[in-house]
Parts: C-alpha cells; structure tokens; sequence
C-alpha cells in the first residue's frame, strides 16, 4: 500500500503558556535547520520530502540508511541539521548542503564535509493506518518507542511541563527557543496551528543606520528597509537589513531623519550587496530584535524596535 502525502503541521509564534497551563503541553527545542517528512515504505528505502512537497533524498546521502532501521511502513516528521562545534543547529553551515538534490555526486562529498542529522519529533502513519487523529501525547509514546537512534538521526525527548524552566536552559546553551505543543492535539497537516506555539529567544541590539532602500507601492519615497551595522574600532561594519517592525508614523518620520542625512559615499566598512542602496550620515542609532546571528555576523530575522535619540553612535548602548 503507497504511503499517503502528508504536509507538515506548522507552529505558530507566540509566548511561553502561563505556568497554570504548562502541565498540559509537551515542550520540544526550535531547531533551526530544513524541516522534513521522512517516507518509509518498510522495503529499506527512504523519501525526505521538504516542506514544500519537493523531493530532498538525495541531496541527503548519509540518511538513506534510515530507510533500513525501521522494517515497519511509516510517516515520521522532523527537521535536518547541522551542528556547530557547541553542538547547537546552525542553519547557516547547513545552507551548503540544500538545493544539492540534483547533484549526488556534490551532495556526497559536502555529506563528508558538513555532515546532516535528523531530528525526528513526530509520526504520523505506522504500518496500515494514519495517526494524524491521535493526540500528541499518544504519537510521541509511538515514536519513542521506535527507538530511532543512529549516527545521523536522533529521537530527542519532548518534556511534559517545566517549560519555563527549559526555556531558561535554552537561552543558557544558546539555542534559538522551543515549541511548546499541547498534549491533546492532533496533527493537523498543512495547517499553521495554535495548538503548536514556537517560543523564540529574542535578543536586541542597538544599532547605527548607515543606508536605506526604498519601498514600493504605497511605501515609494518611503524607507522599505533600513541598512545597519556596529561600530567597531576600524569603522561601521554591515550588520544587515531591517525591513519590519515600524508603524506608519515612525516609517513617516525615519524618511524624514534619512533624507536629512543623505550622504554620496557609503558609510559601511564593506559596501553591502544590497541593489539601490542610499546612504546616510551614520548618526541615527536605533534598537533591533533579531533571533541569531549568522557566521559572519549578521543579524537574522531583525525587527525594528525604536529609535535611540539618547544614544550617540558611538555609545555603546
């Protein structure tokens, strides 16, 4: 019998459940990788298809060996990974390994280079019948009970309650947050559910505006994005591009402030990849949230926060 498609189930961004409530949801860490639905016919073979539906099993060589750890048919759900050296889930080493299904002979030698690792949260079909119904408590005793643990994949436990405790203990290791899932829910394919919240740390920083790039549409002659970066002793160094988290109003008065501010040259270090980039005095100095930090130092998913006026750019905040 074919395995049925299934979309991943999806979480919604919100805060950690109050502590009254906590006691009745599963909590799991955010991993930061490519999220996956692991196929297994129960013949020793292996499909990972991405979120979008699309077929990533070669692009992943080492994992085909999954498909002969469990002789049962079965639809599992997971996110792949790669660890940094603090053994923490970097996306950004793991870019290099995506996008490589239609090379196996690159995704080889990259397997070697930058190894992946499954980490498998759910299941939702085992031997004849779906557990899409089955609440989440039921599935993950399921899915524990698998015992799929192996070089290059894992079961990692999911903890009932204490989860401002373990959110704590995700902040210490530097990890990105957690999932909190509530213990009655099913799987709810393809949906982005309220019953599946995903807590992320949020870190902030003050930053100084360096350039902007116009919006479009109704936001022409608007700042769309904001170009940002640190003082550091040689100079202003490219931190990254803000486009969220302005109202109206303060969008109406950031474009007021940079075209104050117009400048020709660029203010940045290193003049940043970004197309139609205009330049300021790099005297403006506000707050961002952003959730990590890739490798070379950029910030990733920033979010405008507010202005600094009481911050010069070359206090430290």
């Amino acid at each position: 019998m074919p395995l049925p498609h299934i979309a991943p189930m999806l979480a919604t961004p919100g805060a950690l459940p109050p502590p009254a409530l906590q006691e009745t949801f599963g909590f799991e860490v955010k991993q930061d990788g490519q999220r996956a639905v692991i196929y297994l016919p129960g013949d020793g073979t292996v499909v990972l298809r991405s979120r979008s539906g699309a077929d990533i099993t070669a692009a992943y060589p080492e994992l085909e060996a999954l498909g002969s750890a469990l002789g049962r048919p079965a639809v599992l759900d997971g996110e792949i990974v790669a660890f940094d050296d603090q053994g923490r889930s970097d996306f950004e080493k793991l870019q290099s390994r995506m996008g490589l299904s239609g090379s196996p002979a690159r995704a080889a030698r990259m397997a070697q280079r930058v190894p992946a690792h499954l980490i498998l949260f759910d299941v939702v079909f085992l031997d004849a019948g779906p557990l899409t119904r089955a609440p989440y408590v039921e599935r993950r005793a399921v899915l524990d009970g698998l015992g799929l643990t192996g070089s290059h994949w894992s079961t990692p436990a999911s903890v009932v309650g204490h989860g401002t405790q373990a959110l704590e203990m995700t902040k210490a290791a530097g990890l990105e947050g957690l999932v909190a899932k509530r213990l009655t829910s099913v799987y709810e394919a393809g949906v982005r559910s309220r019953e599946w919240i995903k807590i992320r740390h949020v870190r902030t920083l003050d930053v100084i505006v360096g350039g902007w790039v116009p919006g479009h549409g109704r936001l022409a002659g608007l700042p769309g994005a904001l170009l940002v970066g640190e003082q550091q002793k040689d100079g202003l160094r490219y931190a990254g591009s803000v486009g969220t988290g302005w109202s109206d109003t303060e969008r109406a008065t950031l474009a007021d402030l940079l075209r104050a501010a117009a400048i020709e040259d660029c203010p940045f270090l290193d003049v940043p990849p970004v197309a139609g980039a205009r330049w300021v005095l790099p005297r403006l100095v506000g707050e961002v949230r952003y959730a990590t930090r890739t490798r070379a130092g950029r910030l990733r998913h920033p979010s405008w926060h507010r202005l600094r006026p009481d911050l010069a750019p070359e206090d430290d905040g």
